[in-house]
């Protein structure tokens, strides 16, 4: 795929405030930049996001002032804060539920599959999250197909395990868009 296909994409990477990994964020970035895919930030405010590592971002806008329809991928870092900020985050369930209903492509590593979880979008879908029973028990709570794997690409839909896998987890996301 060359970056040529994916230069008039737009991609909406979401993090929470506080102790998302640095590396599922940072490196799928890398991997759309280098593609020239226009990244937008966001996060539940504007002021500074700081990773789990120390890292830091200034969000372009806040979660509330997302709209689906602007972007052709929403991406979803993890990491701890991930729980915190973002599983129960409602705007953030309307926005992945609006990004589906547009045939949008849906992403999350780490932790942040529960996201898409609690969103309802991961039904009967296979998805993978972080190897901790408390996701893996979210995930087929609300009837996700778990499968331990590095990524899983499920039509528009993108989940990848942990850090580990943040350079395959942004290639994927690139495949998706390429398809979509």
């Amino acid at each position: 795929m060359s970056s040529a296909d994916l230069e008039d994409k737009k991609i909406l990477m979401v993090v929470a405030q506080r102790n998302f990994r640095d590396e599922e964020f940072f490196e799928p970035r890398e991997i759309f930049e280098d593609m020239y895919i226009d990244v937008t930030v966001a996060s539940n405010s504007t002021e500074d996001a700081e990773g789990t590592l120390g890292r830091k971002i200034k969000p372009d806008i806040s979660i509330d002032d997302a709209i689906a329809a602007n972007y052709d991928a929403i991406v979803i870092a993890g990491g701890g804060g991930s729980r915190e900020y973002l599983w129960s985050n409602e705007k953030l369930h309307e926005l992945v539920r609006n990004a589906i209903e547009h045939e949008k492509v849906v992403a999350a590593i780490c932790i942040s599959p529960v996201v898409l979880a609690k969103a309802g979008i991961l039904k009967d879908r296979r998805a993978t999250v972080f190897k901790d029973a408390a996701c893996i028990k979210e995930l087929k709570n609300c009837k996700a197909v778990y499968e331990d794997e590095d990524v899983i690409i499920s039509d528009n839909v993108v989940t990848g395990r942990d850090p580990k896998c943040a350079e395959k987890f942004g290639e994927a996301v690139l495949e998706a868009l390429s398809r979509n």
